[in-house]
């Protein structure tokens, strides 16, 4: 099914055709995400020891997960948000005196702690 305004383009991954929709101006991104995909698959099979596409598949997308987990983590830790000594958590002394949240926006940051809790729950609480 395609997309009011979005265009479809086919590409090979891995010598097998696939028809993907596509927003206006977006190919050249999907272009590079089919031939990262590609390579990585064609990597892993010609490894030799995995034979099923769909194992390819799923070893191919967790290499590329962790890739970009791992670039994630190091422009985290570049950004002033994973610089501590330089935040401005810091610059106040490790403390932030405000004013108490209204009832609408404390019901939001309970809400996102909630989710951010849930989606932690398996390292431990956040917070």
């Amino acid at each position: 099914m395609n997309k009011p305004g979005s265009k479809q383009i086919e590409v090979q991954i891995m010598g097998q055709s696939y028809l993907l929709s596509c927003p206006p101006g977006g190919e050249a991104s999907l272009l590079d995400a089919v031939e990262r995909v590609d390579t990585a698959m064609c990597r892993i099979r010609d490894a030799g020891k995995v034979k099923a596409r769909d194992r390819i598949a799923v070893l191919a997308s967790l290499n590329l997960a962790f890739e970009l987990s791992q670039k994630e983590a190091v422009a985290f830790q570049a950004s002033s948000f994973g610089q501590p000594e330089n935040s401005a958590f810091a610059e106040a002394g490790g403390a932030f005196e405000s004013e108490p949240l209204d009832p609408q926006t404390q019901a939001r940051v309970d809400e996102l702690m909630r989710r951010l809790d849930q989606t932690l729950d398996k390292d431990g609480r956040l917070l």
